[in-house]
């Protein structure tokens, strides 16, 4: 699923990926595309299992030694990342393009100071000298509004709270001020205080920049606030993509208005949220269907066992039999 965009940073198309286990080939992949605009927030959500890290890792080749990518393509800004040398994708990485991961603290180097760490990447991806990588360092923990940067910048991070920890993260990631951050569920482990104060970090940061952000969550909420579109995802597939607004005002996808439905933003109860039915499919299986929510969908008919279709016109583009289907029952 792609949608179209004439300044196009990131562009990912039909993209396969499995990973080789002792249980059997997992199909973690399957044909995703994903493009993301200079300057523009998406959001990539779905449940856990859905491939959304999987995808981010294999954009920058950092897949595990046990996944093999078997079609498709990923460019960014005109390099093909997947024939890209490692030498080529070590240059890109932390400088063009940036991740935050989702446990700082073990994300960060635990023996090594966090302001030592910041200079490591200054000292690879920037020109400058030597003698300017402390302050610099120290500018960049300023600038995430970390309280007390000069002496912040001789922690460790298990001397730092969560909080703090992800913060730094953010100054990694935003110390060679790339094209495009990779926030992998940025606030996990957080407490809600912490959490908006970090996401607020992350969009004033990013906005201020002129960054392409792909905000990686669970949480459909979340999203609905920070991104301009959103691109949804179900066992490897990515389902439907639209602009925000209009994913939440009409979705294409049963899998998508099921999502929305378990969303707690704008309910006045609890009992107002609806539950998923079933589970992720077994990605080992060998028999798939062409459509991974079909075991799961209330709107299952026989066309579902063909190949999946793609249907809709610019930006809001859907992976389905029966949209059409979908949206009548939704508005019923």
């Amino acid at each position: 699923m792609s949608t179209p965009h004439t300044t196009a940073l990131l562009e990912v198309k039909n993209l396969s990926l499995q990973f080789r286990t002792r249980g059997g080939t997992v199909q973690a992949l399957d044909q995703v595309s994903l493009t993301i605009a200079k300057g523009e927030t998406v959001g990539l959500v779905g449940e856990s299992g859905s491939g959304k890290s999987v995808l981010s890792y294999a954009v920058l080749g950092l897949s595990d030694a046990a996944a093999r990518i078997t079609q498709g393509t990923a460019r960014f800004d005109g390099l093909d990342l997947l024939a890209a040398s490692e030498d080529d994708l070590a240059r890109v990485r932390g400088r063009e393009v940036s991740m935050i991961f989702q446990n700082p603290k073990v994300a960060l180097n635990p023996i090594r100071k966090v302001g030592h760490q910041l200079e490591d990447v200054l000292a690879r991806h920037t020109t400058t000298l030597r003698s300017d990588l402390k302050a610099k360092a120290i500018a960049c923990l300023e600038d995430m509004r970390i309280p007390d940067p000069a002496r912040r910048y001789h922690a460790y991070p298990f001397e730092l709270s969560g909080g703090l920890c992800q913060r730094v993260m953010i100054a990694l990631a935003l110390a060679c001020n790339p094209k495009l951050l990779i926030a992998d569920e940025p606030t996990t482990g957080l407490d809600v205080t912490t959490q908006a104060a970090i996401m607020a970090l992350i969009k004033a940061k990013t906005r201020e920049r002129g960054m392409a952000l792909l905000l990686i969550t669970h949480d459909l909420g979340l999203a609905r606030e920070q991104c301009d579109r959103i691109v949804v995802m179900h066992a490897g597939h990515t389902v439907e993509s639209a602009p925000t607004e209009a994913l939440f005002a009409s979705p294409r996808h049963p899998y998508s208005q099921q999502l929305i439905g378990a969303t707690p933003v704008g309910r006045a109860s609890l009992s107002e949220l609806a539950s998923i039915a079933g589970s992720l499919p077994d990605l080992r299986r060998s028999d798939l269907p062409p459509c991974r929510f079909s075991e799961r969908c209330g709107f299952k008919t026989e066309a579902c066992a063909g190949s999946l279709p793609e249907h809709g016109e610019g930006l809001h583009v859907v992976r389905c039999h029966h949209p059409l289907i979908h949206m009548r029952e939704a508005a019923a």
